[in-house]
């Protein structure tokens, strides 16, 4: 294996189902208010498939706008890292159906990665190490989610919160430094419990009685999140800075988690980065977990706030918890 020094960004693409549940929607659905929920979340609406839709078929959607910017043949690529919390099914994993969808028959390493709103960072940077170890050469790395599958549309504390897309990004190996210059990636997890999706696994398989409980859906503390979530995506975004010798103010653009404005807005206050520079998209589609920096990187690009060359800083939390940061060049 030779050693390389980069990894360069051939593209993006991203893709966002039609049907909208606007506010007003979630007001017939339980004991909520557009304006408790726009106040207290920067949330107007959330986009979510159509029944039969899986993860495996928006990620092959955003796949092929990436593919297309990039300009290469699917058959080079030999790495996809599918990051998401709502798999096809417990495996085969999500990349493979991506690599029978895109019909893919170079035979390239097709897994997932489980970091929740974090997942396209981790995924980034297995990708990234990947890449410059000689490994591999050529790699699509995803984030989707089909989160209205896991919903609980009945308890207003997170039905109001997410939503449903995908983004992709291929990636090559290069001898040139520009690219992803640094990634960070972290957890605590003393603090699992405050955002999970208790059932289905093996410490409570499914039954009757977990599916009666609402186990398969998602659970979450907010107090709790939000108060971890801002302190410890201030310390990644810091930390990616320094790892890559960069400073906030050479940003072209800063995009954080789209979970929650508040969350947004104190971030900002303490990197003390105009709000012009800081991406937002969460009023539009909700959280998409680990679908939303890369569906948030391709939106920006397509609205011309960034272009070829511009640095740009990527920031996540998820449950875990997880949280991670990247310093890329356009």
């Amino acid at each position: 294996m030779q050693n390389l020094k980069g990894v360069k960004i051939l593209g993006t693409g991203s893709f966002i189902p039609e049907k909208v549940i606007t506010n007003a929607d979630i007001e017939k659905l339980v004991d909520t208010s557009d304006e408790w929920i726009t106040q207290r979340t920067g949330i107007r609406e959330r986009r979510v498939v159509e029944k039969g839709t899986s993860t495996s078929d928006i990620a092959v959607e955003a796949s092929r706008k990436a593919i297309d910017e990039a300009g290469i043949n699917p058959q080079e690529i030999d790495l996809i890292i599918v990051a998401t919390c709502t798999p096809d099914m417990f495996f085969p994993s999500t990349a493979c159906f991506v690599q029978k969808k895109l019909g893919i028959k170079s035979n390239p390493a097709c897994f997932d990665i489980s970091a929740a709103c974090s997942g396209f960072i981790y995924a980034l940077g297995i990708a990234k190490g990947m890449l410059e170890s000689g490994m591999h050469k050529t790699a699509l790395v995803i984030g989707a989610e089909t989160l209205s599958n896991v919903t609980n549309w009945k308890d207003r504390g997170t039905c109001i919160l997410f939503g449903d897309g995908a983004g992709a990004m291929p990636l090559k190996a290069t001898d040139d430094k520009s690219g992803i210059l640094s990634i960070t990636m972290s957890a605590n997890a003393a603090y699992t419990d405050i955002l999970e999706i208790p059932a289905g696994g093996s410490t409570h398989p499914a039954s009757v009685e977990t599916v009666q409980q609402g186990l398969h859906f998602i659970r979450m503390d907010g107090k709790e999140v939000f108060k971890h979530a801002v302190m410890n995506m201030l310390k990644a975004t810091k930390k990616a800075l320094e790892m890559s010798g960069k400073k906030i103010e050479e940003m072209a653009l800063l995009i954080p988690h789209q979970a929650n404005m508040r969350i947004i807005e104190a971030l900002g206050e303490r990197l003390t980065i105009p709000k012009e520079r800081i991406f937002v998209n969460l009023h539009k589609y909700g959280n998409l977990s680990a679908a939303t920096t890369i569906v948030a990187l391709d939106e920006a690009k397509k609205q011309g706030l960034v272009k070829t060359g511009d640095l740009v800083e990527l920031v996540a939390f998820g449950a875990g918890l997880t949280w991670g940061a990247a310093v890329i060049q356009l």
